[in-house]
């Protein structure tokens, strides 16, 4: 099991649609890894369910990347792998893409951070 840590050097990573990669690639988070790969993974509509679902396992097991970013819309069609990746590192953030807005109600992070605390929790 790697370890993980806010060191110099961890990567964002980013699984969406090509203008959502691209203007993250543009913004600076591309890289490349010769042993790794790429940190960012375009999907189109020719791109199954199980190839998301690998990358995503791949990407939540790299010790290089302490975050994913993930399009709401990707991120349903992976919901259930999605609900079942417990950890902390790399953190999952479910982002809105330019064909859908943001739905609050379906962020799998948010839906779990709800349900750990109660509205008195909150404050209110």
């Amino acid at each position: 099991m790697a370890t993980y840590s806010s060191a110099p050097g961890k990567l964002i990573s980013v699984i969406g649609d090509e203008d959502t990669c691209v203007g993250f690639l543009l913004g600076g988070i591309g890289e490349i890894n010769k042993r790794h790969g790429p940190n960012f993974f375009v999907v189109n509509k020719d791109t199954t369910v199980h190839e998301i679902e690998d990358c995503f396992k791949r990407f939540s097991r790299r010790a290089d990347i302490d975050i994913i970013l993930i399009t709401q819309n990707i991120a349903d069609m992976i919901k259930h792998v999605l609900q079942l990746y417990k950890h902390t590192v790399p953190a999952v953030v479910e982002i809105p893409s330019k064909d859908r807005p943001f739905d609050a109600a379906k962020d799998t992070i948010l839906i779990r951070a709800t349900k750990m605390y109660t509205t008195e929790d909150l404050g209110l």
